[in-house]
């Protein structure tokens, strides 16, 4: 245990002296990487935080039920307590509103008052109002409860008033796709540059590996410095990435918070949430080890 240890204690300070040797190099491609991973970490921000700005600016899926003509009002005050008893969980408000009561609501509007006045008598069914609670996807949510409830007697027509939300699903969809694909882009990075710089380091230590080999050293342990230094490069990258975002967003929130002011509402972005971050770090670590060894492995058979 103690030789593993001693092995692996040298192989980091190797690994953290050519860092130190080439300080130049080495700080251009951690500049490099970490830029690349600062275009994800503030497009996750935005995600993020827009999730709850637009639960603020959008109203809940709200659905219409309209009633045959002529169902009596018990079988409506029946049709109510089943939507509750069914769906009482994903309900968060089921009124019933009279055709009269409808009518009285739509006089009172100036705009309808006198083209109401023509008709001869109340052309509005009964119908009942369903207000939806907030879910992960309420378009596809509200589209199956409408479904549903079509399928039931005395119900004539659902009207689903939920386009807003599809809109806004498309929109934070595109999102999580371009993420994603900005994501595998940034792991290409960090493979490409981690590789190129291991492959300089082996060819510029090929005289050192040589004779390290010439005295027994096994190839684990002249590869192990380049895996610590491929870690290395990715660690330091991940935690200037980190930094770089937080500096990106102090001004953006200035600028987003006289916007949302003058809206009326509070939109503060923020970075994501620390297991998060711990475990995109994480794995540009590992991606950064992984690079290293492919390098390494490739271009160290002298």
């Amino acid at each position: 245990m103690n030789r593993w240890l001693r092995h692996h204690r040298y192989a980091l300070q190797v690994s953290l002296r050519r860092l130190w040797l080439h300080p130049f190099s080495s700080l251009a491609n951690i500049v490099v990487i970490a830029l690349m991973l600062t275009v994800p970490i503030l497009g996750a921000s935005v995600l993020q935080s827009s999730q709850p700005l637009a639960r603020q600016l959008a109203v809940a899926p709200e659905l219409t039920l309209f009633l045959s003509p002529g169902t009596p009002a018990p079988q409506q005050q029946a049709l109510l307590e089943r939507l509750r008893a069914q769906a009482g969980d994903k309900i968060s408000q089921a009124r019933l509103l009279p055709r009269d009561q409808a009518m009285a609501q739509l006089r009172a509007d100036p705009t309808w008052a006198q083209a109401l006045d023509a008709l001869a008598d109340n052309p509005l069914p009964d119908a009942l109002i369903v207000t939806l609670r907030d879910s992960d996807a309420p378009a596809r949510e509200a589209q199956a409860l409408a479904d549903t409830w079509r399928q039931w007697p005395g119900i004539d027509h659902v009207q689903l008033d939920s386009e807003w939300v599809r809109r806004l699903e498309s929109l934070l969809s595109f999102v999580k796709v371009g993420l994603g694909l900005l994501a595998i882009a940034v792991l290409v990075v960090v493979l490409a540059t981690v590789f190129n710089t291991v492959r300089l380091q082996a060819l510029t230590q090929r005289n050192e590996i040589a004779v390290a080999r010439l005295v027994g050293a096994t190839e684990s342990f002249v590869r192990r410095p380049f895996l610590y230094l491929g870690a290395l490069t990715g660690l330091a990258a991940s935690l200037l990435s980190l930094l770089l975002a937080w500096l990106a967003l102090t001004p953006l929130n200035t600028l987003l918070g006289r916007f949302a002011e003058s809206y009326g509402i509070d939109w503060t972005m923020h970075l994501p949430d620390t297991a998060d971050l711990l475990l995109s770090g994480l794995l540009v670590v590992i991606m950064g080890a992984v690079a290293a060894r492919l390098s390494v492995t490739r271009h160290t058979q002298f």
